[in-house]
């Protein structure tokens, strides 16, 4: 038995591209104050660890058919600060992006929300630039995007020394002596490196956990060495258990080879579990999901400006080595015409059996649509009741090949919360999960210690006032 860390990737209209169409799903985001909350107080009741919050700088019509959760949404430090005031145990990651986001500004808001939140706060950093983002924040894409992982390091190490601008004890706030400040434990940041110049102090008080958990993904060989040195939390999406194995030992690895204790680098690999009361009820679920995600077939005079290519019929015929094109994407698909599918063809048949309950031999086949979907949807699903899926979580833990979990709902509310109730009292009752919360900060949550200040470890920062000499910090980080 492994106790592993479950979090939640809020998305509040859900994280499968269909599952704003599914009946009783929330899909207005004018609404999402009041499906956050809820989200908020049904996660905490649960005993879970953090709500992650991603994020994502631009807009346009085609991500209504891609992505349709990220065509508007609330900006994720605006969400973990509301979630603030009505949660009191659970942890609450925003997401930053480090190419366009000022690091003084960043440094105090994220400070700021640990404050209010009594040290729940945790920060996503990501680099990932893409043209619209660039162009809403007058950047060049393309320069941006040559130099984003060099900045980021800079950005991570600039953060770590703002929020430590004063020692815990600083504000001394001696009435009597009239003494507010110890200017000795107030530290100048006085960073100059290639892509950042702060001075510093940051005007907020030093975080309470000291240092907010910094998250990272990506799968770039710089994203995995950026988060074996710098992240407590790797999001690392998988395909399956032995791969997970490989990357969280490659993850571990670079993290003990960069100094630090590869103990305290945690893996969490996203997971889409479509929860039932059985096991086929669990496929039909899955089965009306994949049914209304619209592909390009939709569209007999072509599909809308925008439309993701690969979900198509003709996407599909590639990977399945066979001319399907002018055929009804709802065709069912039969025996004689899996037999002439190459073997990844064949799989994908396996696996939409697996998750919708559809066989070719049997009275429901799959049709081609099913098939689009399952080559398309870029989702590690795990379809069952809540003992399926808790066991899987189980079998992952027990392998090695993750520590924890960041968990998406295809529908919100309603799968959310069938995870909520049903699937973790099971989780708890292998022991995979806590009945209670045992410590006050997501840090304590996440088994994560108190960091020590920069300026206390490693000297290199006089107190305001004092004569410096610039400093520019090396590129591993901390």
């Amino acid at each position: 038995m492994t106790r592993l860390i479950i979090g939640a990737m809020v998305r509040a209209i859900g994280a499968y591209p269909s599952g704003w169409r599914y009946p009783g799903a929330h899909r207005d985001p004018r609404g999402d104050a009041a499906v956050l909350r809820r989200a908020a107080e049904v996660a905490e009741g649960a005993r879970l660890d953090y709500l992650f919050f991603g994020d994502w700088l631009a807009t346009g019509p085609d991500l209504e058919f891609q992505d349709p959760y990220l065509v508007a949404r609330v900006d994720p430090i605006a969400a973990i600060t509301y979630l603030a005031g009505v949660t009191s145990r659970i942890g609450l990651i925003a997401t930053a992006n480090t190419s366009y986001s000022d690091p003084y500004t960043l440094a105090r808001a994220t400070a700021s929300a640990d404050l209010l939140s009594g040290g729940r706060a945790g920060l996503n950093l990501v680099t990932g630039g893409e043209p619209r983002a660039a162009a809403n924040h007058g950047a060049d894409f393309h320069a941006l995007n040559r130099s984003r992982h060099d900045r980021a390091v800079e950005f991570e190490i600039v953060l770590r020394r703002l929020w430590d601008s004063f020692d815990d004890d600083a504000i001394v706030a001696d009435a009597a002596r009239g003494v507010y400040l110890d200017p000795q434990k107030l530290h100048a940041t006085d960073f100059h490196g290639e892509h950042l110049s702060v001075a510093g102090p940051l005007n907020v008080p030093r975080p309470v956990q000291g240092h907010l958990p910094i998250v990272h993904a990506g799968i770039s060989p710089r994203s995995r060495l950026f988060a074996a040195q710098s992240a407590d939390l790797a999001l690392v999406a998988v395909g399956d258990r032995q791969q997970a194995i490989a990357i969280r030992e490659e993850l571990r690895s670079l993290a003990f080879e960069s100094g630090r204790d590869d103990r305290t680098l945690k893996v969490i690999a996203p997971v889409l579990p479509i929860v039932g009361e059985t096991r086929e009820h669990a496929q039909s679920i899955a089965d009306e999901l994949s049914e209304l995600v619209q592909i390009a077939e939709d569209w007999p005079d072509g599909a809308p400006a925008g439309f993701p290519p690969h979900r198509s019929l003709s996407q599909l015929s590639q990977l399945v080595g066979l001319d399907l094109a002018g055929l009804s994407p709802d065709r069912a698909v039969s025996p004689p015409l899996v037999a002439e599918f190459s073997a990844a063809g064949q799989e994908l048949v396996e696996i939409v059996a697996e998750r919708t309950g559809r066989n070719p031999s049997g009275e429901r086949p799959p049709t081609l649509r099913h098939l689009v979907v399952a080559a398309s949807v870029n989702a590690s699903m795990i379809v069952g009741t809540p003992d399926d899926i808790a066991a899987e979580f189980e079998a992952w833990g027990d392998a090695g090949a993750v520590d924890g979990f960041n968990v998406l709902s295809a529908v919100q509310p309603q799968q959310f919360e069938e995870f909520a109730f049903r699937v973790v009292p099971e989780l708890a009752r292998r022991g995979i999960m806590r009945t209670e919360y045992e410590g006050e900060t997501l840090r304590e949550h996440l088994g994560l210690a108190q960091p020590v200040s920069v300026h206390a470890a490693d000297g290199a920062h006089a107190a305001v006032g004092e004569h410096e000499a610039s400093v520019v910090p090396s590129t591993a980080g901390y």
